[in-house]
């Protein structure tokens, strides 16, 4: 190794087992919480951890490095998950091997489809045992491969150190995403020398992220911009989740203020601009809101920032935004240029940096456009097509659920949902005034998400409100993590509309087979969640059935000081509007019985088979 100029690590040269020099790289890297489950392969570095704790402890006598233990390591990935989206930092889950490693195959791709930054550590067998089909023996490398950014096999313990801080930095830098080590257990147990810094040489990978931090928008790159928006009147801009990942929120929202753009996002990129402001239209997409959605028919320069155009928002990429005379892109993965939609102009690199360079450019060249036009326009789409239920209903409608609680936590609470419509509704009825405040699980759509990502949320930001948003299908998923909540008497807010079935799945038979409830009409729907919820140690746990009673509960719940659990009886028939269909372009959108449509388009009543999903 080099010398490096940097001041020697305190342990430098010392001799540390490998589990030692795993905990102690942890909390080189800032980790302050581990997720994880124990068994015989990752034995050695809990017991690592163990005596970490017991020898570094906080002011207040806690541990420096808790290590929370789920009900199942699957919740253990997606703690980490909740952990890394609602703090920017890299989220450590630890497992063992063979089932303890497989199970959080699912949390690792979810995470790889969503950019979201992890590192698991699991256990393995001796090394002189692998391919023997050994007792909790798994081929972690080669069922990882594919669905993660990186996976490691340390065979060599020479290389645990350097493979470990790599990982981290494989995690966090370029388009982040999550990183596997499997570390066999002699590898664990072995003593080598702790050089207290090096890394793998990844010449390739770090020269593509000095490239990319290099490049930066010339005079004639922000001149060319100009011009498209020079000549625009009718400009929108398209965020999405690679401006969280980017730390680019502040920049966009002093772009988009500082020209009067109105802001659109993805599923992905709820929060990165303020859903509070006049000019942001919420969500695009196939449940986007129907004035956004009409919105991106309606403009004339599209600008998408950290977006990726998938199927659930461009639908149909040749329909999408038809009246669009340019369409600009600023991404940091190049793979995305040009993938989905052709574009006119596009720049590759940070986009924090890109957006404040054009704000700075524009107002030297002293640009300052009149979009009077335009902004009352988008005030209509918004007047004229805003979300909307049947409010004199008898049954409790989803949507007065959301609205109750959002009332009280006014765009301020952290919010994880599991997935389907429940998790629509959220996305559609809660503000978001900054970012990090919303955790979904995007691409992969993974039932059994929002409840262990809430409690990683909980610990990522312990001063915030942080509530769960649920299914009763979907927390079955993942309804042992209940006590975890309990276990570690965290504050996290449980909400279960129930409405006794697979909603989204019995809304797409209804609209595309004919009503024909094929599974869904057998659901599971004999638990009692309120005796679960005290089962497992919960003081709040209460069900509303009654519209009267809704708004005093909800308060009850929000203000209650410990684990809380609220289940709410919601209308079986209640769907997810508007709702753009597979194949369906945006003038096509279904927008139910409460919200309006443009008189110029028909209601579609077919739809091909094969355009499904």
């Amino acid at each position: 190794m080099t010398p490096s100029k940097k001041p020697t690590h305190p342990l430098s040269g010392s001799s540390l087992s490998g589990a030692e020099i795993v905990v102690q790289l942890l909390a080189d890297e800032g980790t302050d919480v581990v997720f994880g489950y124990s068994g015989g392969a990752i034995l050695p570095t809990y017991d690592a951890i163990f005596r970490f704790n017991r020898e570094h402890k906080r002011a207040d006598g806690s541990d420096r490095m808790p290590l929370i233990v789920p009900a199942n390591e699957q919740a253990a990935g997606f703690m980490a998950a909740g952990y890394a989206r609602a703090s920017g930092k890299v989220g450590v889950c630890m497992v063992t091997s063979g089932p303890g490693a497989t199970n959080t195959v699912t949390p690792v791709r979810d995470c790889m489809a969503d950019s979201i930054p992890i590192v698991v550590i699991c256990g393995q067998v001796p090394t002189a045992a692998i391919g023997s089909d050994g007792f909790q023996e798994a081929p972690i490398s080669s069922i990882m491969g594919p669905c993660a950014k990186h996976v490691f096999l340390v065979t060599d313990p020479a290389k645990l150190e350097a493979t470990v801080r790599t990982a981290f930095e494989i995690a966090r830098t370029g388009r982040p995403g999550p990183v596997v080590v499997d570390i066999p257990k002699d590898v664990q147990n072995a003593a080598v020398a702790f050089y207290g810094e090096g890394r793998l040489p990844m010449p390739g990978y770090r020269a593509r992220l000095r490239e990319t931090e290099r490049l930066q928008l010339s005079d004639a790159d922000c001149d060319g911009f100009a011009e498209l928006l020079a000549q625009s009147r009718r400009p929108l801009i398209y965020a999405g989740g690679g401006v969280l990942h980017g730390e680019a929120s502040e920049a966009l929202r002093g772009f988009a203020q500082r020209f009067g753009i109105p802001v659109t996002t993805t599923l992905m990129g709820i929060g990165c601009y303020d859903t509070t402001e006049p000019h942001c239209l919420h969500m695009l997409g196939m449940h986007g809101t129907a004035y956004a959605n009409y919105a991106v028919d309606d403009c004339d320069f599209l600008i998408a920032v950290g977006a990726r155009f998938d199927d659930r928002v461009a639908g149909v990429p040749a329909k999408f935004a038809p009246r669009a005379k340019a369409i600009a892109h600023l991404d940091i993965d190049a793979s995305e240029i040009n993938k989905v939609k052709q574009v006119h102009w596009h720049h590759l690199g940070r986009m924090d940096r890109a957006l404040d360079r054009l704000r700075s450019h524009l107002d030297a060249k002293g640009f300052v456009p009149d979009y009077a036009e335009w902004h009352a326009h988008i005030a209509d789409l918004k007047a004229r097509y805003a979300l909307n239920y049947d409010r004199a209903s008898t049954a409790i409608q989803p949507y007065a659920v959301i609205e109750s609680i959002n009332r009280i936590t006014r765009g301020e609470a952290v919010v994880a949902t599991g997935v389907g419509q429940h998790q629509m509704w959220a996305a559609q009825y809660f503000d978001f005034k900054h970012p990090r405040l919303w955790l979904t699980s995007g691409s992969m759509g993974t039932m059994g998400f929002g409840l262990p990502a809430a409690i990683g949320a909980q610990f990522a930001q312990p001063g915030k409100v942080v509530i769960d948003i649920d299914g009763d299908a979907s927390i079955r998923m993942n309804l042992g993590e209940l006590e975890t909540v309990t276990t570690y008497n965290l504050p996290v807010k449980v909400v279960v509309l129930n409405n006794f079935g697979d909603g989204m799945v019995k809304q797409w038979q209804r609209l595309f087979f004919d009503s024909r409830y094929s599974a869904s009409d057998k659901s599971l729907h004999q638990k009692d969640f309120i005796k679960a919820a005290e089962a497992d140690g919960y003081k709040f746990a209460v069900r509303v059935d009654h519209k009267e009673d809704l708004d005093r509960v909800v308060a009850d719940f929000v203000a209650f000081e410990g684990p809380a659990f609220l289940e709410v009886i919601i209308d079986p028939d209640a769907g997810v509007y508007p709702m753009v269909g597979p194949g369906m372009s945006y003038d096509q959108m279904i927008t139910g019985d409460w919200i309006p449509t443009r008189d110029s388009q028909a209601p579609v009543e077919k739809v091909d088979k094969a355009d499904l999903f």
